[in-house]
C-alpha cells in the first residue's frame, strides 16, 4: 500500500477531469495545470502532503498529467481506478461481466498501483443495474487487495444502502469512505451511516449552493462532541475551472483559509482538525493500527 507522506490529506478531489463529453460544457474539463500548480504550491504551504485524485476511468482520468503535476507541486498524489456512475460509465462497464470488471481493476491496484476503487456512485435515490456490477467488481476486488473504495452518493441519498451493501458483501468497512454525506442535511441519516463502521466524507465544502458550510459545521460539532469524528475525511470535490482561484472560484485551498479558521471559531477543535486531515487518511491507508 502506498503510504501517505506526513501533513494534511484531502482525500476527495480531481486534479484534473472530463465530464464535458455528457454535460456538453468546457467548464467541467480541468485541463488548467498551470492554475492547477500554483494552487497546489500554496496548499503545499497550507501542510497538505497528499491528495487522493478520484478521477477515474471515464471521468477523463490522465496518469502523465497528474505525475507531472506531483512533481511541480512535492504533492503525493494518490490515484484511483474504478467507474463513476450512469450516464458516465465508458462502453467496457456494459460490455463486460462482474468478474470481467474486477479483473481490470485487480490489473489496475497489482500493476499500476492505484491502490483506490473510486469514486465509485450511485445515482440520486436510484441505483442502477450498471452502478450495482460495478460496485460488486469493487466488492471483489476490495477482499483480495486491502484497497480503499471511496464512493459517490448523488446528493447524499443511498448513503446508508451503499454502506449495508459493502456490509453485507464482506467488505472491510475500515477501508470504505461514503462520499458526498454533507450533502445530506439529516444529521440522524448522516450519524446512522457513521454507526455502520464507515468513513464518511465531508468532501464538499465550500459548496454553499447545495448545502451551507455553517450546517456542516453545526454537523461537524455535533459529531466531536459525540467522538465521531475517527470516521470522517475532509475534501472540496472541486471539478469546474469556475471552481479554481483564477476563474474567481474558491479554489483548492479555501478548506484552509476560510473553512477550518470558521470552524475552529466556532468551537471545532484543532485536534479534531488534525484527525480528520491527518490520522484518519494514515488509518484508511494502513499507516496507523485502528
Amino acid at each position: 500500500m502506498k503510504k501517505l507522506i506526513d501533513g494534511y490529506t484531502l482525500m476527495h478531489e480531481h486534479i484534473t477531469i472530463d465530464l464535458s463529453s455528457v454535460k456538453k460544457d468546457d467548464d467541467c474539463i480541468l485541463n488548467c495545470k498551470n492554475e492547477t500548480i500554483e494552487e497546489l504550491k500554496r496548499l503545499y504551504e497550507n501542510g497538505v502532503r497528499n491528495i487522493v485524485d478520484v478521477t477515474n476511468d471515464g471521468m477523463g482520468n490522465n496518469s502523465d498529467y497528474i505525475k507531472s503535476v506531483e512533481l511541480l507541486t512535492g504533492i503525493n498524489i494518490i490515484q484511483s481506478c474504478g467507474y463513476y456512475k450512469e450516464p458516465f460509465f465508458p462502453s467496457i462497464v456494459k460490455e463486460s461481466d462482474t468478474n470481467q470488471l474486477a479483473q481490470i481493476l485487480a490489473n489496475k491496484i497489482n500493476i499500476e498501483k492505484t491502490y483506490v476503487i473510486g469514486e465509485i456512485g450511485t445515482s440520486k435515490n436510484k441505483w442502477e443495474a450498471d452502478e450495482i456490477k460495478v460496485f460488486d467488481a469493487s466488492c471483489i476486488v476490495q477482499k483480495n487487495s486491502n484497497a480503499v473504495i471511496y464512493t459517490h452518493t448523488t446528493l447524499g441519498t443511498l448513503a446508508y444502502e451503499q454502506a449495508i451493501y459493502f456490509q453485507d458483501n464482506g467488505v472491510n468497512l475500515k477501508k470504505v469512505v461514503i462520499g458526498h454525506v454533507d450533502l445530506n442535511d439529516d444529521f440522524n441519516y448522516i450519524l446512522k451511516v457513521i454507526d455502520t463502521g464507515v468513513y464518511v466524507g465531508f468532501d464538499t465544502i465550500g459548496k454553499n449552493n447545495y448545502l451551507p458550510d455553517g450546517l456542516r459545521i453545526e454537523f461537524l460539532l455535533k459529531l466531536q462532541k459525540l467522538n465521531k469524528l475517527n470516521q470522517v475525511v475532509l475534501s472540496m470535490d472541486l471539478t469546474r475551472k469556475t471552481h479554481l482561484k483564477y476563474k474567481d472560484g474558491i479554489g483548492y485551498n479555501y478548506l484552509f483559509e476560510t473553512f477550518i479558521p470558521m470552524a475552529l471559531k466556532a468551537g471545532l477543535t484543532q485536534e479534531s482538525i488534525d484527525l480528520m486531515l491527518i490520522f484518519n487518511p494514515q488509518k484508511l491507508f494502513g499507516d496507523l493500527d485502528e
